[in-house]
């Protein structure tokens, strides 16, 4: 089970790492990139949902269920049957983790470009300052 402190750490974890390997240098650390943003992401969205009672502490949101919809898709999105929730900026949200773990694999696995690795530093940084809001707006410090 997670708690929220857990979260918090777990946090808090991810954001050194990311800020790291942006000190390095993004090329040369493509993969710690693709895992961190996508695992704090994760982290972000169970945290919050924690904090505003949609899910219980413990229910654990998985990375692959962020599967981007295909158009003209007649089941609802994977995320949708795994996690029917409705809170605040919700589509915005999942919109960008869809994109951030659309990228995910090729930053681990692949020969992501330069670009590739910066629009998903730029897609974390977007999720991170709706996050920050959000958890302003329940009188939650990260």
């Amino acid at each position: 089970m997670t708690s929220i402190e857990e979260h918090k750490k777990k946090i808090i974890e991810n954001l050194e790492e990311i800020d790291d390997a942006i000190t390095r240098g993004i090329e040369k650390k493509p993969v710690t990139i693709g895992f961190h943003c996508s695992a704090c992401s994760i982290q972000f969205l169970e945290l919050y949902l924690h904090l505003i009672n949609k899910i219980p502490i413990g229910k654990i949101i998985k990375h692959d269920w962020f599967k981007k919809p295909k158009l003209g898709q007649k089941k609802e999105p994977l995320i949708e049957r795994k996690l029917p929730v409705i809170f605040p900026k919700k589509q915005e949200i999942y919109n960008i983790i869809y994109t951030i773990e659309e990228e995910r694999n090729s930053l681990m696995y692949g020969k992501p470009s330069k670009d590739q690795i910066k629009k998903v530093l730029s897609d974390f940084q977007k999720l991170k300052e709706i996050f920050m809001e959000l958890f302003k707006n329940e009188k939650f410090e990260l």
